[in-house]
């Protein structure tokens, strides 16, 4: 009897050893990967920081910032009900064909709608910061490549990310970071214009879209919209989609106020200091590709939701720290890196990161239990953050850079509170620690 438990023991032990030696083995791949990945990206942008004039680079900036908005407007919700319910029936490749197939139809329908808000503001604000009309169509149609581009790869990659399939993700991605950084090198240092920079971004992503097709493709069999599915994947996004609407505007506030109120050199600055926080979405990716499928994966009965919930958190708030703490021993030596015209910047540098970090955390946990179904009523998400977005407009100068940092610090942090106690209450407190 004591040689059976003693054999369980180690065989247990074992198990454990493996695993452990699997997700090193994973981590340390997709992490490696991620920074290559990520490396090609911030020398893609330093270059086009550098490169471009202040004036042009706001441009950039205002463009990248609309680009983001666009893309989330289009999306509605749509990838989060594919997470959920592909999540039940990934093993299934007729079921998961399906979902892709409602969930690619909905996105080209809601693109339609995006594309009809955004273009307009981005003309008005470009032409606003004296742009001329060549110079935004120029750069609207630049952005419309890269934009479609975006419409579907964000919903193919879900499918390999459920299946667990990082690398070959992974490669294309590589790709794509390659030939940005090739074209930006070529282009952008003989045409030194916004709409070049995006072309430069744009062109290779429309590549890499293609071959993402061909590896989803390969995890699901070819099937027609869903009529059912269609309207479970709605039932969420209409949950979701009045906090992402009021997201697509909360989010670009900063950019939006300085649109408004600053100056183009404000833009230029804040955009320069955002590509600082690209190194810190080597982490936020890492742990977006490994951990929310697998997490969107685990059964109810298993007991463990609580208890992976908090480690996980607890691990990116962990990376988010360290990283905070490496930018302030290092500020000079990044600051240097993005030019003479932002040398200077020490505390605004801090002062962005903190705040992006904050925000960083607050995503991270809204996709988070996203992927289990769980959509914060948007009533509640938006009145909170109204009202600390109307009390931070009285308490900072919006109209500088300094404010504007203050209050995107002051209302990401309301926001975070928010939605730990709803994961508090909709996750650890209904769901036992065993």
């Amino acid at each position: 009897m004591k040689l059976l438990k003693q054999e369980t023991k180690n065989l247990l032990s074992n198990i454990k050893l493996v695993k452990l030696l699997e997700w090193g083995k994973l981590v340390s791949i997709t992490g490696s990967a991620q920074l290559l990945i990520q490396a090609f990206g911030l020398l893609s942008g330093i270059l086009v920081i550098r490169l471009l004039p202040t004036k042009e680079y706001a441009l950039y900036t205002l463009a990248n910032t609309m680009l983001g908005t666009m893309i989330i407007f289009a999306d509605g919700g749509i990838s989060t009900g594919i997470t959920a319910h592909g999540g039940k029936v990934w093993l299934d490749r007729q079921k998961l064909g399906a979902v892709l197939a409602t969930g690619l139809d909905l996105r080209r329908k809601f693109s339609i709608i995006s594309l009809s808000v955004s273009v307009p503001v981005l003309v008005y604000l470009l032409l606003h910061h004296d742009a001329s009309w060549m110079t935004s169509i120029f750069i609207v149609s630049s952005l419309v490549l890269g934009f479609f581009a975006a419409l579907s790869d964000s919903l193919l990659e879900i499918i390999p990310r459920l299946h667990q399939e990082i690398i070959p993700l992974q490669k294309n991605q590589l790709i794509v970071g390659i030939w940005r950084l090739v074209l930006s090198v070529l282009l952008v240092i003989v045409f030194p214009w916004a709409f070049i920079a995006i072309l430069a971004a744009a062109v290779p992503r429309i590549y890499g879209n293609i071959q993402l097709r061909k590896i989803a493709m390969g995890f699901v069999d070819e099937a027609k919209p869903d009529t059912r599915i269609r309207g479970e994947i709605l039932g969420i996004v209409k949950r979701t989609m009045p906090g992402l609407i009021y997201y697509c505007v909360s989010t670009q506030l900063t950019i939006w106020f300085l649109s408004i109120m600053g100056s183009t050199t404000s833009i230029a600055q804040i955009g320069a200091l955002g590509r600082v926080v690209m190194l810190l979405n080597i982490f936020g990716v890492t742990f977006t590709t490994i951990l929310i499928p697998r997490f969107a994966r685990l059964s109810e009965e298993s007991g463990q939701v609580a208890k992976r919930f908090i480690l996980i958190v607890l691990l990116f708030v962990s990376v988010c720290i360290i990283f905070i703490g490496a930018t302030y021993v290092f500020s000079n030596q990044i600051l240097w890196v993005l030019g003479p015209a932002y040398k200077t910047m020490n505390y605004e540098l801090l002062l962005y990161l903190f705040g992006s970090c904050v925000f960083l955390c607050t995503g991270f946990i809204y996709n988070l239990i996203s992927s289990r179904g769980l959509v914060l009523n948007p009533l509640i998400y938006i009145t909170f953050s109204l009202v600390a977005i109307v009390t931070g407009v009285l308490i900072f100068d919006i109209s500088t850079l300094i404010g504007v940092l203050y209050f995107n610090l002051y209302v990401s942090l309301i926001q975070l509170l928010m939605y730990i106690t709803y994961s508090y209450v909709k996750i650890i407190k209904t769901r036992k620690l065993t």
